[in-house]
């Protein structure tokens, strides 16, 4: 669907932006950015640019951590038995992994329970929790999860545990009754972490609890692999705290020390030592660790995560990865029904589809496929185990799905999420009354003409511009995400000489673009643009909006284009 084009900032640039840019040592262009992004003095760009650990928030400064770290301090000196209860994705994997990893380090072992996503679905539940008294647990610690699990909270003290939550998922009005409850959104003063991940969250109660535990040997720099990894596959915002933990965490997982990564970037096609970007792991490394989840079994990933040797973690990034191989096909199989239902209900401004038979960890994904192309808000849904339906959504920027279905709340069973993603589920007889009236929200929040997409460019960019030197220093503004999108620029008019389709499903295109007026000439490609940017469109003079990247497939680097959208 072709997007309305906006410039990211209205204001132009002020004269002193070349000063400072001299004072940083960055180019005036690279300035310009950063100034549109609302980095508007010397100051709040170098730390932009230079996101060092030492800038990193106070720990306690988060809502309830210092009481949570305290009491597991007290409870673990004491020789109590401590269970970590994660979740099935990889935040929930890679939060579990930091604690775990720390505690042992610390000479303490700890167990765990991941749930199974298709037999106990998400948060915490009585009979695992019950099991883990069975084992003797006497201290449980939630991590991204357990901010909405009153009942199995209130279950686990019955059974004389000691209780900490910590999460990052919007609280409800009444909290578990744990001993201590750390989320950063408990205040919504605490901006610095608000858009922690739930593994950010765990990475920060454990600089905590080095202290506490006279564990200062313990090098925590190096569970910074997994802080990235669980951060940048939840996407949340790469801004503030995130933005210094990802970056940091990134060089981390280039050194690949921990055998788990290593292991994960040698069959995700890597050199075992190659320098990733958040897109990559977003791609590529993350989506192994998810489809262990996805499909049943997210042991596999975290076993993977704590593995000691290169050689104990292949067989399990090896299952990952054909996992991830059945992952795609299912994908691809739910994505060609649901794409044909959306195009059913082309006149609803609001999206539900169903189909008994599809898989319940892979809809998500669909249904990010689906608000994406239809640019509409979209529940996908299918019927559990229990004859319960159960769904995924994914909105559009400008409609608040949870606040949507919080509106929905006395006909679900139950949801949560947040403003771009939530799950949900409800009885089976009442799915034509969700189809209703979802709709009808949505059309009273947005209107009944579905809306146009739009994209924010940063400014005009001619091909005499573009060279290896501003690609470098474009770099120096990574990691992209949300809240720190990758710079966009508007072409000037170019002709297409080459306009081709590749891919095992020849869903993207090849294209070689020259200059209308200079004939400089650039390679570039637009992922799953196939549908839309046909051969017909070769010979033709048109405007594109790009994102210009050194391209180092084969080992030798080349400028490229990656189109996002095109004018004719």
């Amino acid at each position: 669907m072709p997007c309305r084009w906006i410039m990211r900032s209205d204001e132009e640039a002020p004269s002193s932006i070349t000063a400072i840019a001299d004072q940083l040592s960055i180019s005036p262009l690279i300035a310009e950015i950063l100034w549109s992004r609302g980095l508007q003095t010397s100051g709040d760009m170098d730390r932009f640019l230079s996101p060092m650990l030492r800038h990193l928030a106070d720990p306690v400064s988060i809502p309830g951590l210092d009481e949570a770290a305290a009491i597991l301090a007290e409870g673990l000196q004491a020789g109590k038995k401590l269970a970590i209860w994660g979740d099935y994705d990889v935040d929930g994997i890679t939060s579990t992994a930091v604690v775990k990893d720390f505690l042992r380090q610390c000479g303490i072992e700890t167990i765990h329970h991941l749930p199974n996503r298709l037999k106990e679905g998400y948060g915490m539940n009585m009979e695992g929790v019950e099991k883990l008294a069975e084992q003797g647990v006497e201290m449980l610690l939630t991590v991204d999860c357990g901010i909405s699990d009153n009942e199995a909270v209130a279950r686990a003290k019955e059974l004389g545990m000691t209780v900490v939550v910590t999460d990052h998922h919007l609280p409800p009005e009444t909290l578990p009754p744990a001993d201590a409850v750390c989320d950063p959104r408990l205040d919504e003063s605490c901006t610095d972490c608000a858009d922690l991940a739930g593994v950010g969250v765990a990475f920060m109660l454990v600089v905590r609890l080095r202290r506490l535990l006279g564990c200062q040997d313990v090098d925590i720099r190096d569970l910074l692999d997994l802080v990235a990894l669980g951060t940048i596959a939840d996407v949340v915002s790469l801004t503030s705290q995130n933005r210094i933990l990802v970056k940091n965490g990134l060089l981390t997982i280039k050194a690949a020390k921990r055998p788990g990564i290593a292991a994960l970037k040698l069959v995700s096609d890597y050199d075992q030592f190659a320098e990733l970007g958040a897109g990559q792991i977003g791609f590529n490394l993350a989506p192994r660790i998810n489809a262990a989840g996805r499909l049943g079994d997210p042991e596999k990933a975290l076993k993977m995560l704590l593995a000691e040797s290169v050689e104990e973690a292949m067989p399990y990034a090896q299952e990952l990865d054909m996992a991830n191989t059945e992952r795609r096909r299912q994908e691809a199989e739910i994505s060609e029904e649901a794409m044909l239902q959306a195009e059913g209900q082309r006149r609803n401004v609001g999206l539900v589809l169903y189909a008994e038979h599809w898989h319940p960890g892979i809809i998500g994904i669909v249904a990010s496929r689906v608000a994406e192309k239809f640019y509409k808000p979209t529940l996908i849904l299918c019927k559990s185990e229990d004859g319960v339906i159960k769904g995924s959504g994914r909105s559009i920027s400008e409609f608040h799905l949870h606040a949507g279905l919080t509106r929905l709340s006395d006909m679900l069973l139950g949801y949560g999420g947040h403003k771009q993603a939530a799950g949900l589920s409800l009885e089976e007889d009442r799915l034509d009354e969700l189809r209703e009236r979802f709709n009808a929200v949505v059309a009273e929040e947005l209107g009944h003409v579905p809306l146009k997409p739009s994209i924010k460019v940063d400014r005009s960019l001619t091909f005499r511009e573009i060279d290896y030197t501003l690609l470098r220093e474009l770099e120096l503004l990574q990691p992209f995400g949300l809240g720190n999108p990758e710079p966009v620029f508007i072409s000037p008019p170019v002709s297409v000489q080459e306009c081709k389709r590749f891919g095992r499903e020849k869903e993207h295109v090849k294209l070689t673009l020259a200059d209308a007026e200079t004939q400089a000439m650039l390679p570039g490609k637009a992922w799953r643009m196939a549908a839309e940017l046909t051969p017909d469109h070769k010979g033709r003079v048109m405007r594109f909006a790009f994102s210009p990247k050194i391209d180092r497939f084969n080992g030798v680097p080349r400028i490229e284009l990656r189109v996002r959208d095109w004018n004719d």
